[in-house]
């Protein structure tokens, strides 16, 4: 277990998440798992509420993270895009309720949730501004492009997690044939 107690709570709290849904994330139970009393649990943390906007502030971390690497290895802007938005539908179906979390309604604003949310939204944001650059998405207000590839993606996401989509049944596409279709559309559309 990680030894700085934010920490710990953090990822106690993902493995309840995972487990059981947000209903079984409770200070109580995630400084339990963590080693740490739950009067240090509420030092650290308010409400239930507060610890899962850690954990999803966490997860766009590592989205974002996600993004610049494939902004630096990818040998083009497409390639970066496609690998971001693949790595975003294998993550969320690898962890559909971290996925609903992240991308769910919160009931008050959360600084450092806010702070991460940015900062990913930022990068994917270059990269559709670089592929617009290279003239593989149509131009226009990056932020929209970004709006709507989001859109799309986690429309997808939402069908095949629902059980509405799969690539040998229903639809018969999964997302990732969702994000190729719609990267070969917007290159088609830009052209």
């Amino acid at each position: 277990m990680p030894k700085d107690t934010r920490t710990a709570l953090v990822a106690s709290a993902s493995a309840l998440l995972d487990a059981g849904g947000t209903d079984a994330v409770t200070l109580r139970e995630a400084g339990r798992l963590g080693g740490v009393s739950h009067t240090d649990a509420c030092k650290h943390f308010a409400d239930e509420e507060a610890l899962l906007a850690a954990v999803a502030a966490r997860e766009l971390e590592r989205l974002g993270e996600v993004v610049d690497d494939a902004a630096r290895q990818s040998r083009t802007s497409q390639e970066a895009l496609r690998t971001v938005l693949r790595s975003h539908t294998a993550w969320a179906l690898d962890h559909p309720v971290r996925f609903r979390l992240v991308f769910g309604a919160w009931t008050r604003p959360h600084a450092d949730l806010d702070r991460s949310a940015g900062r990913a939204r930022s990068a994917l944001t270059a990269v559709v501004g670089q592929c617009q650059r290279d003239g593989v998405i149509p131009g226009g207000e990056p932020e929209r492009r970004t709006a709507l590839l989001l859109a799309v993606v986690h429309g997808a996401l939402d069908l095949h997690l629902a059980g509405h989509t799969a690539r040998g049944g229903k639809g018969r596409t999964d997302p990732d044939d969702v994000v190729d279709d719609l990267l070969d559309l917007l290159r088609t559309a830009a052209g």
